[in-house]
């Protein structure tokens, strides 16, 4: 698709990720595993990507990377989380000059129903682990398949 064709949240999204690159070459992400109690796992399905992926985002200045998750959730899904998240996985990707590192976090504890905000996320959708949809994204295939089976998980995301 060129450029110009892009929908206005995407060409938005890339041009932060451009001038984020040039400003900021150390990045640290968050994504949660949040799971119902039938064993099924969020998935979010955002305005800017295709694909389904965990809930998640940036770790803003000044905040630490469990209220990050908390706070991303709730603002993508509307959950609370209860309690703090705890801290499952850290994952490093090196593309193109840049450092991100994603921390995955399990909230195992959370109340509300999942509503997305209908600007950055517009589906917020519970799915069995072992039916997970197609446009699933690797990464996130990999994590759920490392927290399924509950073994150490891989340091590349």
């Amino acid at each position: 698709m060129s450029p110009l064709l892009l929908r206005p949240s995407a060409l938005l999204y890339r041009t932060a990720d451009w001038l984020c690159r040039l400003r900021r070459p150390l990045r640290l992400g968050v994504r949660a595993i949040v799971t119902a109690a039938d064993g099924h796992v969020l998935l979010v399905h955002h305005s800017y990507l295709a694909g389904w992926y965990l809930p998640g985002g940036g770790v803003a200045k000044g905040e630490t990377a469990a209220d990050a998750v908390v706070r991303e959730l709730r603002e993508e899904t509307g959950l609370v989380a209860e309690g703090t998240p705890v801290l499952r996985s850290l994952h490093g990707s090196f593309y193109h000059g840049i450092s991100d590192h994603v921390a995955v976090f399990t909230v195992p504890q959370w109340h509300g129903t999942p509503k997305p905000d209908g600007r950055e996320v517009v589906a917020a959708v519970f799915f069995s682990l072992d039916a997970l949809p197609d446009e699933t994204s690797p990464a996130t295939r990999r994590r759920l398949t490392e927290f399924a089976a509950g073994g150490p998980p891989s340091p590349d995301w």
